[in-house]
C-alpha cells in the first residue's frame, strides 16, 4: 500500500539541493521553472495563450483549461532539461493555488500533486499575488548576486510596500519578513476593475487587439498626456458592500470598512469616460478605419505601425491621457501608503509592471523622495512560474506543506 502523502511531508528533511519546481497555470500561461534557495533562477519556462485567446477579446476559461492540459508536461520536461536536473534532484515542488481561474488552477494542482507523490516530495501551496511580490525579490537577489554587492531583501526592520498591479489585481500590502515566513497586510486595493483590466478594455474599445496593455503603452508615447482630462473622485467607505464578494478576484471579502479611503482604487469610471469621449467625438473602430481608409476586415492592426496608421493624433492623445491619468492614480496612493505606513522601499510587480511610463514615472518619484523602488524583469512581470518556486522557499524552510486535500481556491485572498 502506497504511503500517504501527508506522511511524507512529515519525514522531509529541509536540507539538501535547495532546488524548487514551481508551476503556474491561473490564467493563460502554463509555466514550469527551478529555482534554487529562492535566489537563482536556473530554468523557466512559459507556454503563452495568448494568440488562442485574441480572436475572442480575452481569456476563455474552458479553452485556457484544456490549452493547460496540453502544455503541462512538456512544459514541466523543458524546465527540468533548461536547468539540467532531474526530478530526483529537486527538493520540493511548488504550485499556484489561487487565486485565478478555477479549471486553469486546477490544471496545474492535480499535476503538481501527482508529481509529488510519486517522488516522494513535499508540496507547496503559493498565493499568485504573493508569487508577484517574490518576482521582484527574485530579481534583486539575483542582481546582487551578478554584482556582488549583498543582497537586498525585505527585513522584519525594513517593511516594503507593495504594489500588485495586473489585469486581474490591484493591490497595496505591507510585506514583512519574519523567521517564521512573510506577513502581508492589505492596505488598499480596487473596488471593481483591476488597472490591467482597465488597459484591455480601452485597448478593446478603440479597435485593438488582446492583452491590450502593450497597445496602449507603445501609443501612448506618440500622444499628448495633457490633452484631456481625467478625474479619479476620492473614495469613499461603502457600508452596503462591507462583508460582500468584491468583483476582483483577489480577495474572498471586501474589508472596506478597515481600509482607509485614500488607498483604494477605482478605475470602472475612467473607463466610462473613455468610452463617453470616443462616443461623443465619434471615435468608433469604424470611425477610425473610414479615417485611416482601412478595410474594417483587417482590423484589429498587426504591428505598432499599423495601429499609428488607423489612429489619427485625437486618438493618439486620448491613449496617452488615460494611461498618465491610471499611472498617476496609481503612484500617488502608492507613495501615500508608504510614507503613512513608514515604508522606505516600494515593490512594483505584475503585468501593469511591464509598463514603460509607470516604471519612469515611479523611479523619477522615488528617487525625489529618497524612497528606494524596485520592479521585476519584464520576463518576471508576467505571470511566470519562478516568482511561484522564489516565493515557496520560505515556505520551504518553515515546512508549511500542503496535504493532499489540497485544491484550488478562484478566491485565495493575500494577507490580514
Amino acid at each position: 500500500m502506497a504511503e500517504p502523502l501527508n506522511c511524507i511531508y512529515e519525514r522531509v528533511s529541509v536540507s539538501g539541493s535547495g532546488l524548487i519546481l514551481g508551476i503556474e497555470s491561473s490564467c493563460d500561461e502554463t509555466a514550469a521553472a527551478v529555482v534554487e534557495r529562492g535566489s537563482r533562477t536556473l530554468s523557466s519556462v512559459i507556454a503563452s495563450q495568448i494568440a488562442t485567446h485574441a480572436r475572442y477579446g480575452g481569456v476563455v476559461p474552458e479553452i485556457a483549461s484544456r490549452e493547460h492540459l496540453r502544455a503541462i508536461v512538456p512544459v514541466v520536461r523543458a524546465a527540468l532539461a533548461q536547468a539540467n536536473v532531474t526530478l530526483a534532484d529537486l527538493d520540493a515542488i511548488a504550485v499556484t493555488a489561487g487565486p485565478g481561474l478555477a479549471g486553469a488552477l486546477l490544471v496545474g494542482i492535480t499535476f503538481a500533486k501527482a508529481l509529488a507523490f510519486a517522488q516522494g516530495l513535499p508540496l507547496i501551496a503559493v498565493n499568485h499575488i504573493e508569487g508577484h511580490i517574490h518576482a521582484v525579490l527574485l530579481h534583486e537577489r539575483e542582481a546582487s548576486s551578478l554584482d556582488g554587492a549583498p543582497v537586498q531583501d525585505v527585513t522584519a526592520d525594513d517593511p516594503a510596500l507593495a504594489l500588485v498591479v495586473s489585469g486581474g489585481h490591484t493591490h497595496l500590502f505591507l510585506a514583512e519578513s519574519r523567521q517564521s515566513g512573510w506577513r502581508y497586510k492589505l492596505v488598499g486595493r480596487t473596488l471593481d476593475d483591476a488597472a490591467g483590466e482597465a488597459f484591455d478594455k480601452v485597448a478593446k474599445l478603440l479597435g485593438f487587439g488582446y492583452p491590450g496593455g502593450p497597445w496602449i503603452d507603445a501609443l501612448a508615447r506618440f500622444g499628448d498626456p495633457t490633452a484631456v482630462h481625467f478625474a479619479f473622485a476620492q473614495m469613499k467607505t461603502k457600508l452596503h458592500l462591507v462583508g460582500k464578494t468584491p468583483r476582483t478576484k483577489g480577495a474572498r471579502t471586501s474589508p472596506i470598512a478597515d481600509l482607509d479611503p485614500h488607498f483604494l482604487f477605482s478605475f470602472s469610471g475612467i473607463k466610462t469616460a473613455v468610452l463617453r469621449y470616443v462616443e461623443l467625438n465619434d471615435l468608433r473602430p469604424d470611425a477610425l478605419a473610414r479615417a485611416a481608409s482601412i478595410p474594417a476586415g483587417s482590423r484589429p492592426p498587426k504591428t505598432k505601425e499599423d495601429a499609428l496608421a488607423l489612429c489619427s493624433q485625437q486618438v493618439l492623445d486620448l491613449i496617452a491621457s488615460f494611461q498618465h491619468a491610471v499611472v498617476g492614480d496609481l503612484m500617488k496612493k502608492a507613495f501615500a501608503a508608504a510614507e503613512s505606513l513608514g515604508a522606505q522601499r516600494i515593490l512594483v510587480t505584475g503585468g501593469v509592471a511591464a509598463n514603460s511610463e509607470l516604471r519612469s514615472r515611479f523611479a523619477a518619484e522615488a528617487a525625489k523622495r529618497r524612497v528606494h523602488v524596485a520592479f521585476p524583469t519584464l520576463a518576471l512581470s508576467t505571470d511566470n512560474a519562478a516568482m511561484i518556486a522564489a516565493a515557496a522557499w520560505p515556505r520551504f524552510l518553515s515546512e508549511a506543506f500542503a496535504d493532499t486535500s489540497l485544491s484550488a481556491d478562484p478566491t485565495l485572498a493575500l494577507g490580514h
